[in-house]
């Protein structure tokens, strides 16, 4: 699984990618209680509706859909075309119902892709099948058109380097079983394989540039080919140490180190590279596009590094050379999504603890801080068999004004565990939210639009007439409603969907509508619509 491993790490004995649970001995429950409601979300100003001001919370909620082994999605491989967009449809009806406004969607698990690609072969997630055939259509763009018909951001999500994953659900480290289109049968001396044993895999070597060209140039394929809102990685970048073995690259590192050079310092500015150079082709390729990384949650430990945070844990800057830090302070990423899978009070790395570190690196680097949610974790014993659990986590991320959250992953965002995630979605998700602005993107939003007609639309909802404002055509649009002097954000859109307010409370009420532009920036409000 190219993200379950990561995020199971028991913390004390994490030195391998294994795929068990976090070990309960090592959690305490928290005693600290949340206050009854939690801190407002950032707002972004927006004019005025009729006399009245309006602003929209800005919080990106969002969810990963995961398709290695088909955790989430597809539920097998080899399913029918109608099959596989039946289910996709469901998972963003259900990201709706959460009032989420991004999906994470899982496009690259190990050398493959969701879509006709140069670079690599389809992907047996989807079709069922090694030999690299694909299903007869292009589920990335299906997959795209559909979320953004919701107006929901699609963030593309790759793992760079991985190959092939662990026999018998995949190919194993054996070069044989690739498809034969495969880039590394093609490349045997990109290959790197790890661990020795039934859990090996393959590896594209991130120590030779031309491997690493061509996985940036793969990636790139589909920034290029398709509408995507974001680059999404995780943190598989080398791989998590196994006891007793290291990773093989000896012969890269001889050939292609500085004098001098640690090995240490060698992989870390291998993985630098990566990011760096990936960061200047996306925003040279579509410069609306974010770029963003999900890392392990701790950076460095403050005993080994006194600007690390105050956990106990594996080190992420250590044990698989992901400089986390530098990547935030050199303003490589649009968004960073710390994964802070630990419960509050948790000794060896507490969330309360970690995660206002994270919110003091991104101060003024223009990154935006979104932390990765542990949905998964909900009912194990100790502190994930308290419901409140993830609902108090947000609270205290809304208290460090945190820019939002990502939940792993999709399928436990729908079993709904305890009712934990029913508990913070009416907490804080009760309202719609417009996701926030990529700081280097902040630029005046479209013309306001012009309403028509506010008339009633059946089952108690409203529907409006309008029509866009002069200049470029909006990507989507808030609706605002104002009643009892206070403006709300109703309801949103892509300029397809009908205008309409779901419940509109008893009238009077005015409308006010806002366009918004391809990177999330909002335009003044329309003239008032009353009804």
């Amino acid at each position: 699984m190219p993200r379950v491993p990561a995020r199971a790490l028991a913390l004390g004995l994490a030195l391998a990618a294994a795929l068990g649970g976090v070990g309960s001995g090592l959690l305490r429950a928290a005693t600290a209680e949340p206050p009854s409601a939690p801190p407002p979300v950032r707002t972004a100003a927006g004019g005025s509706c009729a006399g009245v001001p309006v602003a929209a919370p800005r919080q990106l909620r969002g969810m990963w859909l995961t398709t290695v082994n088909n955790i989430d999605f597809p539920s097998r491989p080899g399913l029918s075309e109608a099959r596989v967009k039946a289910e996709y449809r469901a998972w963003l009806d259900l990201a709706v119902a959460q009032r989420h406004n991004a999906v994470f969607v899982h496009v690259r698990p190990s050398g493959d892709a969701f879509w006709p690609s140069a670079y690599a072969p389809w992907s047996q997630w989807l079709t069922g099948r090694r030999d690299g055939r694909g299903p007869g259509w292009d589920p990335m763009a299906f997959m795209v058109a559909e979320a953004h018909a919701r107006n929901l951001q699609f963030h593309a999500w790759f793992n760079p380097y991985r190959g092939s994953q662990p026999a018998p659900a995949g190919t194993g480290a054996d070069l044989a079983k690739l498809p034969a289109t495969h880039p590394l049968r093609k490349h045997p001396d990109w290959a790197l394989a790890y661990p020795t044993g039934p859990t090996g895999r393959l590896y594209f070597d991130p120590g030779n540039p031309d491997a690493r060209r061509f996985v940036e140039d793969s990636m790139l394929e589909a920034v290029g080919k398709y509408d995507v809102d974001g680059v999404h990685f995780d943190d598989f970048f080398y791989p998590y140490p196994e006891r007793g073995q290291d990773f093989p690259d000896d012969a890269s590192y001889e050939r292609r180190a500085r004098p001098g050079q640690s090995r240490a310092d060698w992989r870390r500015e291998n993985v630098d590279t990566l990011v760096r150079e990936m960061s200047e082709r996306i925003r040279a390729l579509k410069p609306w596009v974010q770029f963003g990384i999900s890392p392990f949650g701790i950076w460095r430990n403050a005993a080994t590094d006194r600007a690390g945070s105050d956990t106990r844990g594996l080190q992420s800057y250590d044990e698989i050379y992901a400089d986390t830090r530098r990547w935030v302070r050199e303003r490589w990423l649009d968004y960073v999504v710390p994964q802070l899978y630990w419960a509050i009070g948790f000794d060896r790395a507490d969330y309360a603890k970690v995660l206002p570190w994270w919110a003091k690196l991104v101060e003024g680097t223009g990154v935006r801080l979104y932390i990765g949610i542990a949905d998964y974790r909900v009912g194990e014993k100790g502190p994930w068999r308290d419901p409140a659990q993830l609902d108090r986590q947000l609270t205290l991320a809304a208290r460090h004004r945190v820019d939002g959250s990502v939940h792993f992953s999709a399928k436990q965002v729908r079993a709904n565990r305890l009712g934990a995630v029913t508990r913070y979605r009416d907490h804080h998700f009760a309202a719609p939210a417009l996701p926030p602005v990529a700081s280097r993107l902040a630029a005046a939003g479209p013309a306001a639009p012009q309403l028509s007609a506010a008339r009633p639309a059946g089952s108690g909802a409203v529907r409006l007439d309008w029509r866009p404002g002069t200049g470029a055509s909006p990507a989507a649009w808030a609706l605002y409603r104002v009643t009892g002097g206070r403006a709300v954000l109703a309801a949103t859109g892509s300029p397809g969907v009908p205008v309409t307010d779901p419940a509109p409370p008893p009238a009077p009420v005015t409308y006010c509508l806002t366009a918004l532009d391809r990177a999330g920036n909002e335009g003044p409000p329309s003239n008032p619509a009353g009804i």
